[in-house]
């Protein structure tokens, strides 16, 4: 065990079981997972992705390249998880990854062996020859072999949330500088959220030695917090990321809300996503080590100096048995005598520079540490780190070790601030890039903002967070600055150890290494962001984090440009990884498309309607009756019951637009192909509207109410998507249109009737003073009158079924009373319902095209209705429907198709072939739209697209379907198989 006997912010008393791999462990309250594994002396914890070189953990917190891991199991399984950022709690359950058949022996390892030819860009030289092996050998192996961890294969059984909150200052980061500013600005009666991604405020208060007002640093954090979470202006989230930043002061921020716990309590989610507004905000990320670049840099034992101590320190682990450390600053010195001091024995200090502060020597001395300064680590060995090889005075020594610390220097945690497009500067004195212009609202405090000294974190967090509060209205002043122990800070800039032995790593997780870098340059790509996308160089979760800085220094050298020139990559939010389930919220499956019941919907579940989802609605599929053995048996019926009486229908999820204003007629001229400025009032227009490429967007009659009043449908399944369009041309095509549009798709209920007695139902429904005789209300007339004692209504004299027919409006809150005033009047005349079925088997009688003709490919010659489109106008997808192609007399027209042998079952996406023609693509003229069994003429019945298909009716060809093996001989037709002059729809 690598437990320390005492120390540590864990609580002993609290032990925690839990497996890795397999095997079970112990740990305590307060660990996380990575800490336990190393408290247990699992230093073996990954592979990389590439070569499945081994791998330890190299940090403590969210910028972990190597220690990635699945948690739990089943459907909450969840890979690519920080086992450095995973709470510990009971029962929990991880797996390494990205290897096979296991972690100690992973045959994939071979990869290193392949590393001369798996350099930078391989992907884009390799694979090329033979081409016959792409498909057989090479494609299957790269899809097995890429990705890290599995997905979970079941339904996610957790919850998440969406919330929204509203601050005067947000402070990103719980550290030092975050409590200061947030201190600062609650003092002044601000609102202030506080928001860290640890599950306890503090940040490197709680890993460091030093004393803030003669008190532990950790002393410090605990008042700090107690204080703000005793004002009832704060919020305090804890285990919070913020992890965007957008426009007008919103900020995105996922909360673990039961992360930390095996599964969700009784009504929590599992995550929360916030978006946060904020006047000001104050990002107070802090700053993480970034690692040298020698040979061997990756061995599982080698880590961060932070990390050294943060495990020492806040965890009471020892990473090993001794440590040492290899730095080129003086912060990485204090990491490594905290932890020293924490009973990690420090067995060496090698540092680059020549000269480094005495105390910090002494300090280092006084622990029993061998002080190598102007020297550098050459080498590692061992599969788990044993030793490392230091150069130094022109000499090698192997110096035994687990444990090697690791900093060249710090990095500013300055994401959010690139997320509008800024890009970091390079200060040379810090060896690091810094902030250059932060979003709006937005100010860096602390070693965000490359102040790398307690007493100067303090003092910054302090002034940045009474600033915020200030610009947003309160009077603020900075908190008093607590004292606390100077701190050296001196560094010099180093990135590389030259003639190291072995793979150099650059980027850990990637296996970017400096040899990489280098073939990079060579090869022309020296940008940095060709650099990033040749390499792979600070891609996937890492996202540059710890790789970048040291990767562009390489360039840097190599090209001859100073690093500032040199420049670096914007980073872009997610900060971290982001579950898409939190993205969403309560919005997936029916949360997500919710259905919307029809407002006769209890009715017909009472009449014993089969339903069907037809794009969010549920709508009544067909009525069976008792004896009905399948489906088909009551839409024959119903069909033959609306064609020879009368039939109802809920037509209420048809798209219903308002379109009202002085110039709402210009406005319908110009979306339409036909004209609806010369439609007088109280008539109904079958109208045809395109996009602006010259294809049909989708149909439906528009009525004059009044003379600046129309009423809009369209089809169910583009409502939305026609109000859309509408929108875009009335505010970004027309400003100048004085039209006003409002959707009332939910308002109206509309049942329509059908049959020769369709208008013998309606007069027994509408008031006395009603005259819907066919001389006051003719075909595609329109009557605004009131029905079943002074419910107002809107009477349409129009049928998609092709039969006599009116569709009747009424408020939704009179819709399931208006269909059951209906039914009563209809009894005598044996009054049907029907559904979608029998309606789409009428229609395509009758010729209608519907959604599988206005498939976003056709035109409206293409369906017959050329004639339609005006030349005396413009329209929106005129001149595109004009097109050479669009007019081809070779393209797929519409026409009807019925079947040589009239007990053959034609099929919906069935191709037309010439009779005797082989089955091939060459030799397709078109495909079969809709079919359905017509009741009316005893056989199946279909309508198609087919070159040229209004001049070679009477033609035979093939319905060839060779998804069900089947080939018909048909004939073509015309498409309108009942009542081709219209008598009975105008009787």
């Amino acid at each position: 065990m690598s437990r320390l006997a005492t120390g540590g912010r864990i609580d002993r008393s609290r032990p925690l079981s839990f497996s890795f791999d397999g095997k079970t462990y112990l740990g305590f309250v307060g660990d996380t997972l990575a800490s336990a594994l190393l408290a247990n002396d699992v230093r073996l914890v990954g592979r990389s992705f590439k070569y499945h070189r081994p791998r330890g953990i190299f940090s403590a917190g969210s910028e972990e390249p190597n220690a990635l891991v699945e948690l739990r199991t089943g459907a909450r399984r969840e890979p690519n998880t920080r086992a450095t950022t995973v709470e510990l709690f009971d029962g929990l359950v991880a797996q390494s990854q990205n290897r096979w058949p296991s972690l100690d022996f992973d045959l994939l390892s071979v990869n290193g062996l392949l590393s001369p030819i798996l350099g930078a860009g391989f992907y884009y030289k390799t694979f090329m020859w033979p081409a016959a092996f792409w498909e057989k050998l090479y494609e299957p192996v790269i899809r097995r072999a890429a990705g890290l961890g599995r997905a979970a294969e079941g339904e996610d059984p957790d919850s998440y949330e969406k919330t929204h909150a509203f601050c005067d200052v947000l402070v990103i980061g719980g550290g030092a500088a975050g409590l200061a500013a947030a201190l600062s600005a609650a003092r002044s009666g601000a609102r202030v959220i506080i928001a860290d991604e640890d599950f306890a405020l503090g940040g490197r208060l709680l890993s460091e030695k030093t004393l803030i007002d003669d008190a532990p640093s950790a002393s410090f954090a605990a008042k700090a917090e107690a204080e703000l979470a005793s004002l009832p202006n704060v919020r305090i989230l804890t285990r919070t990321t913020v992890f965007g930043v957008y426009d007008s002061g919103i900020y995105g921020a996922l909360e673990r809300v039961s992360d930390h716990r095996p599964a969700p309590e009784p009504f929590l989610p599992r995550q929360r996503y916030w978006k946060i507004t904020a006047k000001r905000a104050v990002l107070a990320a802090g700053a993480f080590d970034r690692p040298i670049v020698f040979g061997g840099n990756d061995r599982p034992g080698v880590m961060s100096a932070q990390a050294l101590r943060t495990y020492a320190v806040r965890y009471g682990v020892a990473p090993g048995s001794n440590a040492v450390l290899f730095a080129n600053n003086d912060y990485a010195w204090l990491a490594a005598l905290d932890a020293a001091e924490a009973g990690v024995p420090l067995t060496a200090v090698v540092d680059v520079r020549g000269a480094v502060d005495q105390a910090l020597v002494s300090r280092a001395k006084a622990f029993g540490a061998q002080v190598i300064l102007g020297g550098e680590v050459v080498a590692t060995t061992g599969k788990v780190l044993s030793s490392v090889i230091v150069r130094s005075g022109g000499r090698e020594e192997t110096i035994a070790t687990q444990v090697l610390a690791i900093s060249g220097g710090t990095t500013p945690n300055l994401h959010l601030t690139s997320h509008f497009g800024s890009r970091p500067t390079y200060d040379a004195d810090l060896a690091a890039f810094v902030p250059a212009t932060p979003p709006p609202g937005l100010a860096v405090a602390g070693a965000a903002g490359g102040r790398f000294t307690l007493d100067a974190v303090l003092r910054d967090g302090a002034e940045r967070g009474a600033a915020a509060a200030t610009e947003a209205g309160f009077a603020a002043k900075a908190i008093a600055v607590p004292k606390t122990d100077d701190q050296p800070s001196g560094i010099s800039a180093f990135w590389q150890v030259k003639g190291a032995r072995g793979l150099s790593f650059v980027d850990f997780q990637n296996d970017v290494s400096a040899k990489d870098v280098g073939i990079a340059h060579r090869e022309g790509y020296r940008s940095v962001e060709l650099l990033k996308r040749y390499t792979t160089l600070g891609m996937a979760t890492d996202q540059g984090k710890n790789s970048n800085v040291t990767g562009l220094a390489i360039m840097a050298e190599l090209t001859g440009q100073g690093i500032g020139e040199t420049g670096t990559t914007l980073f872009r939010p997610p900060y971290s990884p982001v579950a898409l389930g939190a993205i969403a919220g309560h919005h997936r499956g029916k949360d997500f498309r919710p259905t919307r019941p029809t407002p006769t919907h209890q009715w017909a579940a009472r009449h014993g309607a089969v339903f069907v989802e037809a794009g969010q609605w549920l709508r009544a599929q067909y009525f069976p009756k008792s004896g009905e053995k399948e489906w088909l048996e009551s839409v024959v019926r119903e069909v033959k019951a609306t064609r020879s009486s009368v039939g109802l229908i809920d037509v209420s999820t048809f798209g219903k637009i308002d379109v009202q204003g002085p110039d709402a007629a210009v406005f319908l001229d110009r979306v339409y192909i036909n004209t609806f400025s010369s439609l007088s009032v109280g008539k109904a227009r079958y109208g045809v509207m395109l996009r602006e490429d010259g294809i049909v967007m989708d149909d439906g009659t528009t009525a004059r109410l009044e003379p600046d009043h129309f009423i809009m449908t369209t089809t169910t399944a583009n409502a939305a998507k026609v109000f859309q369009h509408l929108e875009f041309c009335l505010q970004v095509l027309w400003p100048e249109l004085d039209v006003q549009l409002a959707s009332v798709s939910e308002q109206w209920a509309q049942i329509s009737i059908s049959g020769p007695k369709s208008r013998e139902v309606l007069a027994k429904v509408v008031d006395a003073n009603v005259d819907v005789s066919g001389e006051a209300l003719p075909y595609m007339g329109v009557l605004q009158a009131s029905v079943m004692g002074g419910v107002k209504a809107r009477i349409f004299r129009l049928s998609f079924a092709g039969e006599l027919g009116y569709e009747i409006a009424v408020s939704a809150s009179h819709g399931e009373e208006l269909t059951r005033a209906l039914m009563s009047a209809g009894e005598p005349f044996g009054i049907t319902p029907y559904g979608t079925e029998a309606l789409a088997v009428m229609r395509i009688e009758k010729g209608h095209v519907s959604g599988s003709e206005l498939n976003g490919q056709t035109t409206a010659r293409d369906l017959g209705l050329g004639r339609m489109a005006s030349t005396k106008k413009d329209y929106i997808g005129r001149v595109m429907a004009g097109r050479p192609g669009m007019v081809d007399p070779n393209r797929p027209t519409l026409a009807g198709f019925k079947p040589v042998d009239r007990t053959k079952r034609l099929r919906a996406g069935a191709h037309f072939l010439p009779v005797g023609a082989e089955a091939k693509m060459e030799n397709d003229q078109g495909y079969m739209t809709s079919a359905a069994f017509s009741p009316t003429l005893d056989h199946w019945i279909g309508l198609g697209l087919i070159a040229r298909g209004p001049d070679r009716w009477g033609e035979r060809v093939r319905a060839c379907d060779p998804v069900r093996g089947e080939d018909i001989e048909v004939e073509i037709c015309d498409p309108a198989f009942v009542d081709p002059k219209g008598e009975r729809l105008r009787g």
